[in-house]
């Protein structure tokens, strides 16, 4: 089949396979191959492709109502922010809902400003928080914002260690935003050592500290939120990716702290908190709000991951949940990602020259799992 892409910019590195259909961990293109999606839309489909609630959801607020903008309320929206709060930082929580996690992260780099009066942002290497302009300059990676230089002032960069940050974090700092999870540079676990420094180093200077779990979050590591599996609760979380079921949101919710430091015209947008998506969302939170489906994520990530080790080539396994990467030994990640896209069927990612990220929808069956490590194995 051949694709003629002329008028879409060159931002992807496409494959040339064109989807036309999704159901729970399956996609079929359109010459009628079905495939095991192991990735998710880069963790949007948690619940999976086309899941019959979120269908059903967006089909009967689609029939009713679908946008009226921000100067009214509806009553999705109001029951989301609900869910939200009530459901992560604690008494007090605040949401502001966005279109998109780099969305998310804007808002939250402006409410810690804001709050501090100025200040600059702290970040970790191996970070990623969205191409936006705050967002970038968030995100220490020459190579994506080299061709966008200048960054926005004001950011510094450190060591995802617990001693560079407090080396770094200072009465300037108004912020020290990471993911708990590192997730674009290779699925990184933080430590609990790093971020007890980071929660330590933000109240002595006053600073807001920033949870990115727009891919972490929403069950993808077997909890909730991610935070709730670390000794630390931050200020201000991000979420985003898997929480619309397939539709585009994200969000800024605000601790106790931060909960009243935005006030109107401080920030906004036009298309957050529809009532389509909302709905979608409230039926996403229906599902990963299942304790069960939850220890199923954490057992079925220690299983995949113990398993992953023993195939050939196979260097170190990182992760946490359903939120997995490894490294090949001999390198050729993207190689290896393309061979099984093409011959196996199988929907994967490559973060870099050796690392292979897996990020299957949550409610995939231990025979899938299976399935797709036979894949691996046959490639490897």
């Amino acid at each position: 089949m051949t694709i003629t892409d002329d008028h879409l910019t060159a931002n992807y590195a496409r494959f040339g396979v064109e989807f036309v259909r999704g159901e729970g961990t399956r996609l079929w293109d359109a010459e009628g191959n079905e495939y095991l999606d192991f990735l998710a839309g880069i963790s949007v489909s948690n619940v999976g492709h086309c899941h019959p609630a979120v269908v059903a959801a967006i089909q009967a607020q689609a029939a009713r109502l679908i946008h009226v903008g921000n100067l009214y309320y509806t009553e999705p929206m109001l029951a989301l922010a609900g869910r939200l709060a009530r459901g992560s930082l604690g008494d007090g929580t605040k949401v502001f809902l966005t279109n998109s996690g780099a969305e998310a992260v804007e808002a939250a780099i402006k409410c810690a400003r804001k709050a501090k009066q100025g200040g600059d942002v702290v970040s970790l290497h191996r970070g990623f928080h969205g191409r936006t302009y705050g967002a970038l300059s968030a995100t220490p990676q020459e190579s994506k914002q080299a061709p966008f230089a200048p960054m926005v002032p004001g950011f510094r960069a450190v060591e995802p260690t617990a001693a560079a940050i407090r080396a770094t974090v200072d009465d300037r700092t108004a912020a020290l935003i990471l993911e708990p999870v590192q997730g674009e540079s290779g699925v990184w676990v933080l430590g609990d050592d790093v971020l007890l420094a980071a929660r330590e180093a933000c109240d002595a200077h006053g600073a807001a500290l920033i949870f990115d779990e727009v891919q972490c979050g929403l069950g993808r590591t077997g909890t909730r939120w991610h935070f709730e599996q670390t000794p630390v609760v931050p200020d201000l979380l991000t979420t985003a990716k898997g929480l619309g079921g397939g539709l585009p949101i994200g969000a800024l919710l605000a601790g106790p702290a931060y909960a009243e430091v935005f006030a109107p015209g401080d920030h906004g947008s036009t298309f957050p908190g529809g009532p389509v998506i909302c709905a979608a969302a409230h039926a996403v939170l229906d599902v990963v709000g299942d304790e069960a489906l939850l220890a199923r994520v954490r057992s079925t990530g220690e299983r995949l991951r113990a398993q992953l080790a023993e195939l050939p080539g196979v260097g170190e396994v990182r992760g946490a949940g359903l939120m997995n990467a490894f490294d090949l030994v001999d390198g050729g990640a993207p190689d290896v990602v393309r061979r099984a896209l093409l011959e196996e069927r199988l929907v994967l990612n490559a973060t870099g020259p050796a690392t292979v990220r897996l990020l299957p929808p949550l409610v995939v069956t231990d025979a899938e799992v299976d399935e797709a490590l036979a894949r691996l194995q046959r490639l490897l």
